[in-house]
């Protein structure tokens, strides 16, 4: 192991992230271990918290794929374990919740839809309307669902299926990979904040080709574009001090892909920060070497805020632009459109803005799209 590497792992006095020590009651660390696929495409039902997230931007089919984005698009799946008491012994006592949140961006009429499910699973599917699968990720709350099937060659290992139905927008998507399985943090373990218990597994899956339909308010069309998925999950993500992040995925047009966050205390100070960037294929390059993804250390991203907009609804003042410093580079990321604000206090109980946004390169040219997420501005974050 590399010190570069190892430092993601260790805290203060050294201590690996898999061997920390903990007080009575305490959830252990996720245990050091080689993330297996597709095995951990599917649901991890013993960790505590968990999702699938894919967001993504889209235009007409006709459209050339050098034409900017005229949607954006978020389908996210959520899973939490309910902690078992002595009063649910029965088969049929919702073991987990299951969360759905959907969104669509009007990126030339400035509007954006969002809706949002929850139901229980027992683990029963004689009874169950939401589920979360094992074996690959096959994730179902009613009618709306993200499923996987294996690629019909090496290069494209997974299609996913994301469906969603609701009364103002819809959206029935098949999404292709074109790149590897991108693993996020120590391959694959990601540190979140200064405890070493502070760890989740985190994978993602950028550079999705995107071909299908959407709708909005009774309007259909064909469309095609790009897409990320992330699949995370943990035992105990947050510091008690932390109140929320802020987070970026973006597919650069060469390519690559770059990830970086922040976790915010109340102050609006980092207790935590990371990423990655993983380069764009060399043709000259070796097979072994065609992806290659750098992991960011601890204090190698910075987050500042250029441009605010208020919320009507919620009050909150989110940074609608940022400039992002990394190891790579500096960046400044734009909101395509100002209020993606979404209000889940009805599934989730958060309220966060998940929305569309350009990247810009220090020579002030756009170079890639993606999803900018801040949660923690109108109230603190609880997972």
């Amino acid at each position: 192991m590399d010190l570069r590497r190892r430092s993601l792992l260790t805290g203060a006095g050294g201590a690996l992230v898999g061997m920390p020590s903990f007080g009575a009651g305490s959830r252990p660390a996720l245990p050091i271990r080689a993330l297996e696929f597709p095995r951990d495409f599917g649901a991890h039902l013993d960790a505590k918290t968990e999702w699938w997230y894919v967001t993504g931007m889209a235009r007409a089919q006709d459209k050339s794929r050098d034409a900017p984005p005229e949607y954006g698009f978020q389908v996210t799946f959520f899973r939490s374990l309910v902690e078992s008491t002595q009063e649910m012994k029965s088969s049929f006592a919702a073991k987990h919740l299951i969360f759905a949140h959907a969104a669509i961006t009007d990126i030339k009429k400035g509007k954006f839809w969002h809706d949002q499910r929850i139901a229980r699973s027992s683990n029963v599917p004689a009874t169950d309307i939401a589920s979360a699968g094992l074996r690959t990720t096959q994730v179902e709350l009613r009618d709306w669902s993200l499923k996987r099937e294996p690629g019909r060659s090496e290069t494209n290992s997974s299609v996913y299926r994301a469906l969603v139905a609701t009364q103002l927008f819809g959206l029935d998507l098949s999404l292709q990979t074109s790149q590897s399985v991108m693993l996020q943090g120590y391959e694959g373990l990601s540190r979140k904040g200064p405890q070493a218990s502070q760890t989740s597994f985190y994978y993602s899956q950028p550079q999705l080709s995107v071909e299908g339909k959407l709708s909005i308010q009774g309007k259909s069309q064909q469309i095609q574009g790009s897409a990320w998925l992330d699949h995370e999950w943990s035992n105990e993500m947050l510091h008690p001090d932390a109140v929320g992040w802020d987070w970026i995925g973006m597919n650069l047009d060469n390519g690559s892909a770059l990830t970086a966050f922040q976790i915010r205390d109340k102050s609006g100070a980092a207790l935590w920060d990371g990423g990655s960037l993983r380069r764009a294929k060399n043709s000259m390059a070796k097979r072994s070497d065609e992806e290659r993804t750098d992991a960011f250390n601890r204090g190698d991203v910075i987050f500042q805020p250029v441009k605010f907009w208020k919320s009507p609804k919620s009050e909150a003042r989110y940074p609608v632009e940022w400039q992002v410093r990394t190891p790579m580079g500096l960046y400044t990321v734009r909101a395509l459109v100002e209020n993606q604000e979404l209000d889940s206090r009805a599934s989730t109980g958060a309220i966060y803005w998940e929305g569309l946004s350009e990247l810009v390169d220090s020579s002030h040219r756009r170079i890639g799209y993606g999803y900018l997420e801040m949660t923690g501005y109108a109230q603190p974050l609880r997972l």
